[in-house]
């Protein structure tokens, strides 16, 4: 089936617009993971104890987007946005404020119900302009874009180490999202218009809500895209430990590494934009799922080989996450095509599904037995197996 040529249908200002709300996420997960091991002993605790504010942090971002969804899809996307960049900013102001592992857990949960507004606003802005090819493009083009927070995020932290403690990068982060709310404020435009808007009571929204879970148009895709997106927060909870307490990588190093797979992400996504008008979206997709499986089976001999090189463990990583580039945008763009005006409620249901996935890696890392590289390996395995099966599965629309 021969893919007509793609009309671009939106600005790369909108799209820089959109990817700066999104990245409030990225940002709020990766700048602070180069300061685990001082926080760890400011507290008293293990590495491990305060890495539980990842999973806990994806829990406020899957709760907090089955919330946005439906209410923005009721009043609009605009004023979601107000509410929950406030949020954002007094929790990270709380994290500033925190005084023991506990204390942070609960600000984080807090900081991720306010920042995850952005994703689902971005999401849902996209399908109320674009069509399902524009859409894939325009998802492409916004994860290059918000691939430059991973990137710089953790080089950041672990600068910011340098001359200040751990606070100052809830200080900063606070920041971004007073930036964030100034932009919204005199940028942001309305894309759901009143005569489009759905009306909506508690007992419609879960009815809304079971009505997108069943609709295979729906579901199909969004389970390829949690899955195969879920290796990332599986490598975002281990990266800690495995590179900086067993591979002995510094805060600068670990930034770099990091930084690394961001930019492999970006790239991969550039690559599936270009190739948007001569490959399927399905066909990319299993592109992206096949890719993965080869670095999780990498990933897996290496964590049963124990070897002291950290260079090929950093290669099989590259491998599995870039992979995002392709799988990640696509599947959001075949999720999305179908949900017109409930756009932003498919949009929360989706991010919802993605963080809860990465809340059960985080989860499941704590009862792993071996050494840290292959309890991570095992756990994407687990995710690929699944998001592979689906992808291969699904029909080309």
């Amino acid at each position: 089936m021969k893919v007509q040529p793609i009309k671009k249908q939106y600005s790369n200002t909108w799209i820089l617009l959109l990817a700066l709300l999104t990245a409030l996420g990225p940002l709020s997960i990766d700048m602070y993971l180069s300061a685990l091991p001082d926080m760890a002993k400011d507290f008293g605790v293990t590495t491990q104890m305060v890495s539980n504010s990842l999973p806990a942090y994806f829990l406020g971002l899957a709760i907090g987007q089955l919330i946005y969804g439906p209410i923005s899809d009721r009043i609009g996307r605009k004023p979601p946005l107000y509410f929950g960049l406030c949020l954002y900013i007094v929790a990270s102001l709380l994290c500033v404020l925190a005084q023991d592992e506990w204390s942070l857990i609960a600000a984080r949960i807090l900081q991720a119900l306010g920042g995850c507004v952005g994703v689902v606003i971005a999401r849902a802005a996209i399908r109320d302009r674009l069509d399902l090819q524009a859409s894939a493009q325009a998802f492409a083009s916004m994860m290059i874009v918000t691939t430059i927070a991973p990137i710089v995020a953790p080089s950041l932290g672990a600068w910011v180490l340098v001359f200040f403690n751990w606070h100052i990068i809830f200080v900063v982060l606070m920041l971004c999202g007073l930036i964030s709310l100034a932009c919204v404020h005199f940028f942001f435009k309305e894309t759901l218009e009143p005569e489009r808007r759905l009306t909506l009571n508690f007992k419609q929204v879960i009815s809304l809500y079971a009505s997108i879970v069943q609709d295979n148009s729906f579901r199909r895709p969004m389970m390829a895209g949690c899955f195969s997106s879920a290796v990332l927060f599986c490598y975002i909870s281990a990266s800690s430990a495995i590179l900086m307490d067993h591979y002995h990588l510094t805060h600068q190093q670990f930034g770099f590494a990091f930084g690394a797979n961001a930019i492999g992400i970006m790239l991969f996504s550039t690559l599936n934009k270009h190739i948007a008008h001569r490959v399927h979206v399905t066909s990319r997709l299993k592109i992206g799922t096949s890719l993965q499986i080869l670095g999780v089976i990498a990933l897996i001999v290496l964590g049963i080989a124990q070897l002291d090189s950290v260079i090929p463990v950093l290669c099989a990583m590259f491998m599995v996450v870039a992979a995002i580039g392709f799988t990640g945008p696509n599947a959001m763009a075949l999720a999305m095509a179908e949900q017109g005006a409930r756009a932003g409620t498919a949009s929360a249901v989706m991010g919802s599904a993605q963080f809860m996935c990465g809340l059960l890696g985080g989860v499941l890392l704590n009862f792993m037995m071996w050494n840290a590289l292959l309890n991570m390996a095992l756990v994407m395995s687990l995710f690929v197996v699944i998001a592979s099966f689906t992808i291969f599965n699904l029909k080309k629309v």
